[in-house]
C-alpha cells in the first residue's frame, strides 16, 4: 500500500484534519481537500511539499470560505505513477481539470513555489474562473537564477541518488526552508516527509527539479514561456505577495518582479520568515491575507 492510499497516522491525523478526496485524471488519481463553504480558496502547493503545508490556512478560513487544496500528481496523498512525465503542462492540465470538475469559480488563488506557476497556468487558461491571487515566494516567469544546492540535483545519476535513494531534497527542506527551526516539531516533519518514503514515492520530487526550464531546448520551456505570457491578462485584478524575506531560493529578486508585473499589487514582507512562510510566522500570514480578503470588493 503506497502513501496515497494508506490512512495517516493518528499523529498526522490531529495534524491535518481533513478528509481527503480522490479525482482521476489521466495517468492516475489526484488527492484533494474540500473544507468549509463560501467564496472559493484554491491553494496550489509546490515542491516537495503537499496539502499538508496548508493545513493552518484551511483551518483558519474553512469557516469563512470554500478551501481546497490539492496534491498535485506525485505528490502528498496522490497516485505517484512510475511511469508519467511529470511535466509542468500535466500539472496545469490537472487542475484545470479539478477546477472544472468541481466547477470552481470566483477563485482566490493562493500559490507558492511551483504551485503558483501551476496556479497562473490554470487560471491563464480560464480566466473568467478566477478573481483574485495570493503569491508567496514562488515564481510564474523565465529565470536563470537557480541556486547550486538545487542545481544539483538535476547532475545524471547523482542527483537520482540524492533525491530519490537518499530522499536529500525533502530532507534538507525541513531545515532549509524555514528561517526558525523550532517550528519544525518531530509531527510537522513526519507529515512532510509522510509521502515520499521510499524510491518509487519519491518520483515527482525529483522529477520537479529536473523539470525547471532554463533554456528553449527544455520540454516546458515554451509552457512556462506561455504562462509568463499570460500574466498581462490580470493586470486589472487584486493580487496579494506575500514573501519570507529569508528564502535563498525564490529571493527578494523574484518579489521585486512580480512588483514590477502587479504594480498595483499588495505586498507582506516577512523579513524573518523562509521560504515555508507558512510555518514560520503562519499568524502574521493569515492575518494579512484575512485583512485582504475582507477588504475586497464584492
Amino acid at each position: 500500500m503506497n502513501s496515497s492510499t494508506a490512512p495517516l497516522p493518528e499523529e498526522l491525523v490531529r495534524e491535518y484534519p481533513f478528509t481527503p478526496r480522490r479525482f482521476a485524471v489521466e495517468g492516475g488519481e489526484l488527492s484533494y481537500v474540500d473544507e468549509g463553504s463560501g467564496p472559493v480558496i484554491l491553494c496550489s502547493h509546490g515542491n516537495p511539499t503537499w496539502s499538508f503545508a496548508w493545513r493552518k490556512l484551511i483551518t483558519a478560513f474553512a469557516p469563512t470560505h470554500r478551501v481546497i487544496a490539492v496534491d498535485h500528481m506525485g505528490m502528498g496523498l496522490s497516485a505517484q505513477p512510475q511511469d508519467y512525465a511529470y511535466r509542468l503542462e500535466q500539472h496545469i492540465a490537472n487542475l484545470g481539470q479539478l477546477i472544472e470538475h468541481l466547477d470552481l469559480r470566483d477563485i482566490t488563488l493562493i500559490g507558492h513555489d511551483w504551485g503558483g506557476c501551476i496556479g497562473m497556468g490554470a487560471a491563464g487558461r480560464d480566466p473568467d474562473r478566477f478573481r483574485q491571487f495570493v503569491m508567496m515566494n514562488t515564481a510564474a516567469f523565465r529565470s536563470q537564477a537557480i541556486p547550486l544546492r538545487i542545481a544539483v540535483c538535476r547532475i545524471p545519476m547523482l542527483g537520482a541518488i540524492g533525491v530519490r535513494g537518499l530522499n536529500l531534497f525533502s530532507r534538507a527542506a525541513l531545515t532549509m526552508a524555514v528561517a526558525n527551526q523550532q517550528v519544525m516539531t518531530p509531527v510537522v516533519r513526519r507529515g512532510y516527509l509522510y509521502p515520499y518514503s521510499n524510491w518509487q514515492h519519491r518520483i515527482a520530487v525529483h522529477r520537479f527539479v529536473q523539470d525547471i526550464p532554463l533554456n528553449e531546448s527544455h520540454p516546458s520551456y515554451q509552457t512556462l514561456l506561455n504562462v509568463e505570457l499570460g500574466l498581462s491578462q490580470f493586470a486589472d485584478r487584486r493580487m496579494l505577495l506575500c514573501w519570507g524575506e529569508q528564502d535563498w531560493c525564490f529571493t527578494l529578486q523574484f518579489l521585486a518582479e512580480w512588483q514590477q508585473r502587479f504594480p498595483n499589487a499588495e505586498t507582506l514582507r516577512l523579513p524573518y520568515a523562509g521560504h515555508y512562510l507558512f510555518e514560520d510566522d503562519p499568524a502574521a500570514l493569515i492575518e494579512r491575507i484575512r485583512a485582504w480578503l475582507t477588504d475586497s470588493p464584492k
